[in-house]
């Protein structure tokens, strides 16, 4: 049995909770019989930003190079895909450990390295300057550009901070909890990612109450028994949109044979969000939650995205062939079946409260033409 495990608490201040906090953050396979330890590989060391595994492992087998190995492929918050043998946890896809930003708040103990499949790349971006800050107006931007100015801003790890550290991506991902789609037949990996980012404040404990009633719209929590609460906030313009540039969302298609990128193309549309934008912005992509399903006929069916369709795409090619509007958020992963020889896809459309999408209470069916 293959487990994803959650991130130790609490999430962004970590000084007692010294070392990696193994198995926290990790791929864990049981022996089902016993419930005994068979392996675990830890994605995250140490985690101060939230990134615990969030979706379930996929199962495949796998040929990358010149070895086909039963593996477990897991899709991560970082927007990586580590690929691990199956029997033995060990890597498929070779990790690395890399060296990743320090100087964490009084009293923490940072990881000094965290680690990197050598392939495929990151699929999403993690690193962000001041002249990077999206606006539809020069006005937006330039809030956006002086909320990163002022942030601690290092890449993929960077600690959370008393001055505002930038998670990139958000705690929502990369990828979340829909997980990946991967085609047996033909090696590839199908994988929804967002982009946004988080700005995480570290508050002095005896600050706690003061910051709350200060900011009583705001994600403040007091992270019991550390030196110190936290403030969690999206970082978006005064007009509503990411201050990160777009794509804000992703579909992808990953070789896994070499683990080389097939393609990628922006999921989802802004028409839900700010009426009319989609005109203006195109296809920006937004954030998304829920996942894909890839069909024998080489379809991805994948709803997800802030605006509220289930969306058909190409598995050659990427190319988006269909959407069918959904009374609310599609943000379940679709399932197909066959009834009476002929195919439907179905999703569960029922919003998102995180994301502000329409709620609702609907599950709906389509039927693929015969």
């Amino acid at each position: 049995m293959f487990l994803p495990t959650s991130s130790p608490s609490p999430d962004f201040f970590g000084g007692q909770r010294p070392g990696d906090n193994r198995h926290a953050d990790s791929v864990v396979a049981l022996h089902v019989e016993t419930g005994q330890l068979a392996w675990a590989f830890q994605i995250t060391h140490h985690d101060l930003w939230d990134y615990d595994v969030p979706a379930q492992p996929t199962l495949g087998t796998v040929t990358y190079g010149s070895r086909t190995e039963p593996a477990v492929i897991q899709a991560t918050k970082q927007g990586l895909i580590f690929t691990l043998n199956r029997l033995t946890g060990e890597p498929l896809i070779p990790v690395e450990e890399r060296d990743v930003p320090q100087g964490g708040a009084p009293g923490e103990e940072l990881s000094p390295t965290q680690p990197f499949p050598i392939a495929p790349k990151p699929l999403s971006p993690s690193y962000v300057e001041p002249d990077d800050a999206f606006g539809l107006t020069w006005w937006d931007r330039s809030k956006c550009r002086q909320l990163i100015v002022n942030a601690r801003a290092e890449g993929l790890y960077t600690p959370p901070s008393t001055r505002g550290t930038i998670l990139y991506p958000f705690t929502g991902g990369g990828a979340n909890w829909g997980g990946l789609a991967f085609d047996p037949a033909r090696d590839i990996v199908y994988v929804n990612t967002s982009s946004a980012m988080h700005l995480v404040t570290l508050i002095p404990a005896e600050d706690f109450e003061a910051a709350r009633m200060a900011s009583p719209d705001k994600e403040i929590s007091p992270q019991l028994g550390t030196p110190f609460a936290v403030k969690r906030e999206v970082l978006t313009s005064p007009l509503g949109l990411p201050c990160n540039p777009p794509p804000w969302g992703k579909l992808h298609a990953i070789d896994m044979h070499d683990g080389h990128l097939l393609w990628e193309v922006p999921l989802g549309t802004t028409e839900d969000i700010m009426p009319f934008s989609h005109y203006i912005l195109g296809k920006t992509g937004t954030p998304n939650l829920g996942g894909p399903i890839v069909t024998a006929g080489g379809l991805i069916f994948i709803g997800a995205a802030m605006d509220n369709y289930l969306r058909a795409f190409d598995a050659r090619t990427g190319e988006e062939l269909w959407r069918g509007r959904l009374p609310a958020g599609g943000h379940a992963t679709p399932m197909t079946y066959i009834w009476k020889g002929r195919q439907y896809v179905v999703i569960a459309a029922g919003g998102h409260a995180k994301l502000n999408t329409k709620r609702g209470n609907s599950i709906v069916a389509f039927a693929l033409p015969q």
